[in-house]
Order: C-alpha cells, then structure tokens, then sequence
C-alpha cells in the first residue's frame, strides 16, 4: 500500500491517495480545493487507476475539487452517505461567502456503515461516524491498520460540533468507534498532521 496526502484549499484540508501498487487500483479520499490534480498526475504517473472518489462528507473544504476528478475520470465514482448529499447537490459554506464556485452534482452511489470498497487488494470499510456532520463516514483499513478519518478525530483534537447540523450527542458515540480500534492504528485526518490511536487515547483533552 501507498499513501500519498496533499493539503489545501481555504481550511488547510487534507485529500489522500491510496493505491494498492500491486494491482495499480487507488482511491481518492476527500477532494480540497487544488489538491486533486497533482495527486490525479501522480496516480498517472505511476499507471494507477482511480474508479473512486470517496466523501468523508459534504462540506465544502473536502468536496471543492469533486470535478476535477470526473473530470479526468469520467466513469469515476464518486460516493458519499445519503444524509450529506445535499450538500453536495448544493454546495457552499453556510457561515460566509466563499471565494470561488462548487460546481453541483449528485452521488453516482451511497455509501452505508459497514460497506467495504474494494481497491485492488485493499479493503476499505466504511464507517458511520456521524456528530460533525449527520452523513460523516470514515474510512478503516483494518490489515493496514489505518483510519482515514476526515473530521472526526484530529491530532489533539476532534471535529467541529458547532455548525449548523452537527450534533455532539452522536460524535461522542462515533468518537467511542474510532476509540475500540487498536492503539497502534494510524489515524490519517482531513486536517493536520498523522496520529495513532493509542495517542489520542492517552492524551487527546477532548476524549478525557
């Protein structure tokens, strides 16, 4: 397995590349603005093919660039949960203007809890992770010991829980989630830097 993070766009939010190098099959995760291209160049690059866009949710950091990845992938997939969609279909931040359009657009498919992605010989299951967002989905790989958790768990911190339709009722038990899995599992956020899970366990204020 490779993982290849590029981050940007207004919030700093971080898109990732996983390619199964073996069977040259790769998924992309979340898509910040100006951070698709140069993962879309280094997946051709290296003679990989993407048939998926996987949405951790609809808010407009991590669903910015969704069409530069149709775009070059025509008959790419892109998936999301059904409760974010809408946002998808109407992208644009609720809190202030953004400087630049979201063109919108439809899931192709929707992703459910416990709904695994095949990528080559990578499993990647979904996980229902709602409090940030009502549709949050994150993404875990369990034999490579790795969670691809959008905004639910950061270094040191968690998820937003005071916009519009959160809910921190439900990212309290969707944090318990991310909490049974192993210590030693890599947790890959859509912001800031890598992290594990026995260290947030140990020291992260907001699962004290």
């Amino acid at each position: 397995m490779e993982i290849h993070q590029n981050t940007g766009g207004l919030a700093a939010t971080n898109a990732y590349l996983i390619a199964d190098e073996k069977s040259g099959q790769a998924v992309i995760i979340d898509a910040p603005q100006n951070t698709i291209l140069p993962l879309i160049k280094l997946a051709q690059h290296k003679g990989w093919d993407i048939p998926f866009l996987l949405l951790t949710h609809g808010h407009w950091d991590h669903i910015s660039d969704h069409k530069v990845y149709t775009d070059h992938y025509p008959h790419g997939k892109v998936l999301i949960h059904q409760l974010d969609e809408a946002k998808l279909q109407n992208p644009g931040s609720r809190i202030f203007q953004l400087p630049y359009q979201i063109a919108p657009r439809s899931a192709d498919a929707y992703l459910r809890d416990g709904d695994v992605i095949e990528v080559g010989a990578l499993n990647l299951k979904a996980m229902f992770t709602p409090g940030h967002s009502p549709g949050h989905l994150a993404f875990y790989m369990a034999h490579e010991k790795t969670l691809l958790a959008g905004d639910l768990l950061f270094a040191g911190s968690i998820g937003r829980t005071d916009l519009p339709d959160a809910d921190p009722q439900a990212m309290q038990q969707s944090l318990a989630k991310a909490m049974a899995l192993p210590d030693e599992t890599s947790v890959r956020p859509g912001h800031g830097p890598a992290t594990d899970i026995g260290t947030e366990r140990r020291s992260n204020p907001f699962l004290s």
